[in-house]
């Protein structure tokens, strides 16, 4: 059955769903039992080491590049008809947001995405800091503070109302996203395998990346043979934790991609958890640590929905398709996150002062 049968069987938000229940899935099975996370490379680099949870950022980092490029070389999408590439982009959010973010997934212990696969391991913390995120988001995109949003987002934005495509800005050949993606991969092997990490590890810290290119490549599909506009998208959390949230509060609301993705992502981490033997039930140590969690959360939903994405959605995604904002959201991430490890958690003057 190809995808034109079913839409026809099924309709088109329908499949919209399933592509992304079926992203979502493959997301959320490789995210969980890689114990792939930004914010944990981040802290392990900030504190000079390229150790495992480095190795394993590099690997999906590396593997979404390649995998993505080569579907685009192979005309299983175009990068240019990806929606972050066709509208226009900010790079005040980018830097401002980026910062935000990278400061709130450190005092969050866990990304976005973090949050949503370990929520469904029964980490109680992560289900209400994933919550506030989501609250956040949807305030940051239509609420309350979208107007603070909207006025630091236009400080800076991408000409011609469109984003950047680095690749053509840069007059590289086609094939540069490739190459580099295949350079990093061989570097993110050569450090895992001085880490000593397993080959499963490995396997599904690929897995990660490819379900960016999953995503990318069904969505483009789809959009092909839809008779309505559908947008070409794949794994990110800000604006689908928003419209998430909103699916169950608005009667109106309608079925897409983000509307399985969230799921899918939830139901692939249960099963990989239960599978693996790792089902418990944590939750917060104490007020303090509550209050620190729900405080990251909230600026992480804010911060991601100014940067355009959140860790997974420019980090990874964003960067597959040599998104300009995304490599610069990402680099604000890493200087927000490693400056929060280090006045937060580390607290050089007290040690000093001791």
């Amino acid at each position: 059955m190809d995808i034109l049968q079913i839409v026809e069987f099924i309709d088109e938000t329908n499949t919209a769903a399933l592509f992304g229940l079926i992203t979502g899935m493959t997301f959320g099975i490789a995210a969980q039992r890689s114990s792939f996370c930004l914010r944990a490379a981040t802290v392990e680099f900030a504190r000079g080491r390229i150790g495992p949870r480095v190795s394993v950022w590099l690997l999906t980092f590396s593997t979404a590049l390649f995998w993505v490029q080569a579907a685009g070389l192979a005309g299983l999408m175009r990068t240019e008809d990806a929606r972050m590439m066709a509208v226009s982009g900010s790079w005040s959010g980018a830097v401002i947001g980026g910062l935000i973010f990278g400061i709130g997934m450190v005092m969050a212990r866990g990304c976005s995405g973090r949050l949503l696969v370990l929520a469904a391991t029964g980490n109680l913390r992560s289900v209400v800091s994933g919550l506030i995120f989501a609250v956040f988001a949807q305030m940051s995109l239509s609420g309350w503070l979208s107007p603070l949003r909207d006025a630091l987002a236009r400080l800076w934005i991408t000409p011609g109302g469109r984003n950047v495509d680095l690749i053509v800005a840069l007059g590289l050949p086609e094939a540069s996203g490739l190459v580099l993606g295949a350079a990093i991969a061989l570097f993110a092997i050569h450090v895992s395998l001085k880490n000593r990490i397993g080959i499963a590890v490995l396997f599904f810290a690929s897995g990660v990346g490819f379900s960016i290119a999953v995503g990318w490549v069904l969505t483009f599909a789809l959009a092909q043979v839809s008779f309505e506009p559908m947008q070409v998208k794949s794994v990110t959390f800000t604006g689908p934790s928003a419209n998430m949230l909103m699916y169950f509060l608005d009667r109106n609301s309608v079925l897409g991609f983000d509307i399985g993705l969230i799921p899918g992502v939830f139901l692939g981490s249960l099963l990989a958890a239960w599978l693996a033997g790792e089902l418990r039930f944590q939750g917060f140590q104490d007020a303090d640590n509550m209050k620190r969690a729900m405080t990251g959360a909230a600026m992480m939903g804010f911060g991601g929905m100014l940067a355009g994405g959140c860790a997974i959605g420019n980090g990874v995604t964003g960067t597959s398709i040599a998104l300009g904002t995304a490599w610069v959201a990402l680099t604000a991430m890493w200087a927000g996150a490693m400056a929060a490890d280090l006045v937060i958690d580390r607290r050089p003057w007290r040690q000093a002062a001791a």
